[in-house]
Formats: structure tokens, C-alpha cells, sequence
């Protein structure tokens, strides 16, 4: 005989009210499955189709059993929010709101990953999820003349927490700065009066430290006179553009390599220096997907001297796969076996391998006896092109465990590299 079920309708009614509507419009198809990243993964089965049918019997998360209860936790939080299963899926179910209806009810529980706790408490305590001082926000930029925004400036620049703080994301912003100097746009930044956008804390399920964070945001935005920002992160971006009007924001948002490409359009900037590279583009989930932006990152890159830029069959624009830093995948240590990311880059390194064998192999035969390549002007680089500050960070690791000859760049210290000689 089956282990007997027990159906809790106080669990579905409740995952229903907090944003799970769209869980009545499954019919388990299985189109989800198809698409999720996670299906690459070989030692994973995440059968995400079944999660509707579970809400409406109530039994999410209900095991009585400690070792399932966490289990079942563990595979509510494996939802990287990329919304492949939304663009593929006849009814058009969302379910990555669903997931985040869920995880509200474990967060108000207290039932969640302990490193979620603590990228919660921070950003509750500073503002981001790494802890780091408010003083420090604007470091990045301390050896460039960005000034800090005024009301009569173009645009406000928004870097995102990583790029703020971390050492190897900081680049991007450096980047990002340079290029806006180089093309004398008007932007300034706000430094320690801004916080994080919230994004990946909403994705969490802590909706009261979202809008207690974007409601810090808008305000102070709205006192500075911001009417237009330029982010970095595709994450922000959509935050500040789909999500902060909820809460009354006024401003208008452009994602950098939108900017980019317009000012390369209207010879504002003219990437002169030669950037001999092999280059793949991995469209951000938040950026692509979500938003169509598209061609703007490949413009770009296009423009630059030098780089040959190629596509991953079957896996790129709307059919990109996630590199698993999204929906708060970015601060869960899933074990090496399990990340999305060594899925991505390999699939990078085989297109490389396939377009360009030999010099693949003189790169490997380079690194194993220790001889550099940066010397070498003939020899072009390998590179994973990215738009994203997660996407960055996520392939980064992959990159290194793997052991591949490829360097990961975001498009702004490419960009910045062939505008400064």
C-alpha cells in the first residue's frame, strides 16, 4: 500500500493568496521540464511541472519526516527564476512566482537555507548582501573623477552591490565609468545613500526587507532628482523597471549596453585599439529572456576591432541557459556537480573547440607547460562575454574548476579596453 498523503488546504489557500494563482492554469505538460537548466544537469531531477499539482493539493513542503522536510526545502530554493518554463508553457504559467509564493511561507517560517538567513540579515542590516560598510559603496570609483549625481545630471548610475564590493566585479564598474567619461555622458552617482535593489531578497521570499529596501530607493531617488539610471546588473534593471513602480517609482531605467550601443550608433564613442578574441555571448536570463534585449550586447561587441564573435547553437538569445545565479542561486552552495554554470561554460568551450580546434589546442598545450599567452599578439583569447555581474561570478568558478582556457569579461571591460589604448 502508498503511504497514506495528507492534504493541507490551509497550505494551497495561502501560497494562492501571496501570488500562486497560476498554479490552477497547469495541466502538466511537461514543457517546463523540457526547458528548466536544471534538465542539464545530469545528477539532478527537478520535476518542476509537478510543483502546481502539489500547491493545489497543499502538500508543499508539509513532510512531517526532518530529513524530507529539508529535502523538499531544498528543492523550493532550486528555482534559479530564469522563466524559460514561462516563455515555453501554453498557458502561460509564471512559475517562478509561484516558487516565490512559496518561499514567502518558509521565510515568515524561518524554514529556508541558512545562507539565505544570512544574506537576509544583511541586507536588513546594510543594505547589501554582503555586509559590507555603506561608507565603502562608492570605493570602486575612488581613483576616477565620477562625481556624485545632482539633480541637473543626465543619469544617475546605478553599479549593483557586486560590482560596488566585490574586488573581481568592481571592474565592471571601473569600466562602465570610463566609457561614460570617455563619451562625456552626464551621470553621477549616490554612493552610501543607495541600497541594494532588492531583487534576489525578493526572490528569497522576504518581501518586507524588498520593499523596505526599494522604498529607500525610490526615496532617495525621488529627493535627488534621479529621473533616469543606468544600471550595470540585468537584475536591477528589471527590478527598477517591472517591480518599483508597484511601490510609486517614477524613473525611467536603460540597461548600459543599451546605452552603449547608442553611443557607439552616434559615434559618441569609436572603439579604435584591437581586441584579438574569440568571443561567445551568454545572454543574462534577467536581460535577454525577460526583457528581449538582445542585440544591443552583440552591437557592441561587433564594433569592437578584433573580437569574432560566435553563437552557441540551440542555446542562445530566448533558448540562453541560466548560469544559475539567479532566483538566489548566486549564494547557495550547491556542490560542484550541481551547478549550472559547468553546463554553460562547457558548452562555451565547445564551440570554441568546434570553430576554432587548433587554436584551442595550442592554447592547451600554452597553459599546461606554463608558457603565458599574453605575449603572444597573434594568439587570440578565448572569451565568455557577459552583461552580468552574477553571470560573471558564476562562470568565474566554473571556468576555474573545469580548468578551460577561457577568460570570462562583461562587455564594459571590453568595450573600455578597445576605447582606451
Amino acid at each position: 500500500m502508498p503511504n497514506k498523503i495528507t492534504l493541507i488546504p490551509e497550505i494551497k489557500d495561502a501560497i494562492i493568496e501571496l501570488g500562486g494563482e497560476d498554479t490552477y492554469k497547469c495541466y502538466q505538460c511537461g514543457k517546463c521540464m523540457s526547458v528548466c537548466p536544471w534538465s542539464r544537469v545530469p545528477s539532478i531531477a527537478f520535476p518542476t511541472y509537478r510543483i502546481p499539482q502539489a500547491v493545489k493539493l497543499g502538500i508543499v513542503a508539509s513532510s512531517e519526516d526532518t530529513k524530507e522536510l529539508a529535502k523538499e526545502i531544498e528543492e523550493v530554493f532550486r528555482c534559479c527564476a530564469c522563466e524559460g518554463c514561462l516563455k515555453e508553457c501554453p498557458h502561460g504559467v509564471n512559475l517562478p512566482i509561484v516558487f516565490r509564493a512559496i518561499r514567502r511561507i518558509l521565510v515568515d517560517y524561518g524554514s529556508y537555507p541558512e545562507e539565505l538567513k544570512g544574506v537576509v540579515s544583511r541586507l536588513f542590516s546594510t543594505g547589501n548582501p554582503l555586509g559590507e560598510s555603506k561608507d565603502k559603496r562608492a570605493d570602486w570609483a575612488s581613483e576616477l573623477p565620477v562625481q556624485k549625481f545632482t539633480s541637473d545630471m543626465d543619469f544617475l548610475y546605478f553599479s549593483c552591490c557586486m560590482p560596488a564590493y566585490d574586488q573581481r566585479a568592481q571592474g565592471m564598474a571601473v569600466a562602465t565609468a570610463k566609457i561614460l567619461l570617455k563619451a562625456r555622458v552626464s551621470f553621477g552617482i549616490l554612493g552610501e545613500l543607495e541600497v541594494c535593489c532588492g531583487e534576489s531578497v525578493r526572490k528569497i521570499g522576504a518581501e518586507k526587507v524588498f520593499k523596505e529596501l526599494a522604498s529607500t530607493n525610490i526615496k532617495t531617488f525621488k529627493d535627488a532628482g534621479v529621473k533616469k539610471v543606468i544600471t550595470t546588473s540585468p537584475h536591477c534593471y528589471s527590478t527598477f523597471k517591472h517591480e518599483y513602480p508597484e511601490l510609486g517609482a517614477e524613473f525611467e531605467v536603460i540597461h548600459e549596453t543599451q546605452l552603449f550601443a547608442k553611443l557607439i550608433k552616434n559615434k559618441k564613442i569609436i572603439p579604435n585599439k584591437i581586441v584579438n578574441a574569440k568571443v561567445v555571448y551568454h545572454d543574462p536570463c534577467n536581460l535577454g529572456r525577460q526583457n528581449e534585449i538582445y542585440e544591443a550586447p552583440r552591437e557592441v561587441l561587433k564594433s569592437i576591432p578584433g573580437i569574432e564573435l560566435f553563437e552557441i547553437p540551440n542555446f542562445s538569445h530566448k533558448y540562453s541557459l541560466c548560469c544559475g545565479g539567479g532566483g538566489s542561486g548566486i549564494f547557495i552552495g550547491w556542490d560542484m556537480e550541481e551547478r549550472i554554470a559547468n553546463v554553460r561554460v562547457q558548452q562555451v568551450f565547445d564551440v570554441f573547440k568546434t570553430q576554432c580546434s587548433s587554436l584551442v589546442d595550442k592554447h592547451k598545450t600554452q597553459v599546461s607547460s606554463d608558457k603565458s599567452t599574453s605575449d603572444d599578439s597573434t594568439n587570440p583569447e578565448f572569451i565568455l562575454a557577459v552583461a552580468c555581474p552574477y553571470c560573471l561570478q558564476m562562470f568565474e568558478d566554473s571556468v576555474k574548476v573545469l580548468n578551460l582556457p577561457i577568460q570570462v569579461k562583461s562587455i564594459s571591460e571590453l568595450l573600455a579596453e578597445s576605447l582606451y589604448k
